[in-house]
């Protein structure tokens, strides 16, 4: 069995690096780069856990994944299109040390600024889509001049913050790793009645110890972040699935009582599953 790196290596000597992920999935381990990530989601939606913090991605999202912050694109398997994603890599340092803080290029600090937790944008995504359609076809030099486009764009567009936590620490591979572990470990298993003993034996810890060592990452216990992957799981189903009752979503979701689950929903949500359902053009 392969494997996989927790950091992921980019070429060593590409100040600037253009990708293409076309696929029935995207990469779906919890991994980590240097590399300052924006992407654009051309097909393709599922889960997507950055930080701390589990959000969806979908067609015509533009994501932008800061340095050494671990992520999880979980592609919904259930999509019968192949998944595709159009993407840039760079560091804050790739065009020089001092490069972003010219007087030139120091308006976009903002972009910077809002990549440290991650964040997707919210306007200005027909002007930044369509720049990377053109990367498909562009020569080096003219992929540089998009890039800056596109931080310009994400400088100034209005938008929304992916993770709400930061831990202060670089993971290590063996850290890095362990936390995959109990990531995957919980996407795939969230709508079973997961058990401390189970998650912690998956950790190879000790209860009480898991308890701390998730804490101290993620700045919420292992429940309150499994709550929160059945919450996010659950406004995709009220959005996808109008044929299936509120019930009916709360146990696809992990909940086992209807009272439980919209208490817990509308404390994370702040509305009702029946009044986000009625609700028009939600962003997840």
């Amino acid at each position: 069995m392969k494997v996989l790196p927790f950091k992921i290596p980019k070429p060593e000597h590409d100040a600037l690096v253009y990708q293409e992920d076309i696929g029935d999935l995207f990469y779906d381990k919890l991994h980590q780069h240097e590399e300052i990530q924006v992407s654009f989601i051309i097909e393709g939606e599922g889960k997507l856990i950055v930080g701390d913090t589990v959000n969806y991605y979908k067609p015509n999202d533009i994501i932008i994944i800061g340095s050494y912050l671990p992520h999880i694109f979980k592609s919904d398997a259930s999509i019968p299109k192949k998944s595709e994603m159009l993407s840039l890599f760079f560091t804050k340092k790739s065009f020089g040390k001092n490069f972003f803080e010219l007087e030139e290029t120091k308006m976009l600090q903002p972009f910077f600024n809002r990549a440290t937790h991650g964040f997707k944008a919210i306007s200005e995504k027909e002007k930044m889509a369509d720049l990377f359609l053109e990367l498909r076809s562009a020569e080096k030099f003219d992929q540089f001049l998009i890039l800056l486009k596109l931080l310009k764009f994400g400088s100034l567009c209005e938008y929304k913050s992916l993770s709400s936590f930061i831990y202060e620490k670089k993971y290590s591979d063996d850290e890095g790793n362990r936390m995959r572990d109990i990531f995957e470990f919980t996407m795939t298993n969230f709508t079973t009645n997961i058990t401390l003993e189970e998650v912690s034996d998956k950790a190879n810890m000790t209860k009480n110890a898991f308890c701390k060592y998730f804490k101290k990452r993620t700045n919420k216990t292992y429940f309150q972040f499994l709550t929160e992957l059945r919450v996010e799981h659950a406004t995709k189903l009220l959005l996808s699935k109008n044929q299936f009752t509120i019930a009916e979503i709360a146990y696809e979701s992990g909940f086992k009582n209807i009272s439980n689950f919209n208490r817990q929903f509308k404390e994370i949500k702040k509305r009702t599953p029946s009044d986000y359902r009625n609700e028009k053009n939600i962003i997840y």
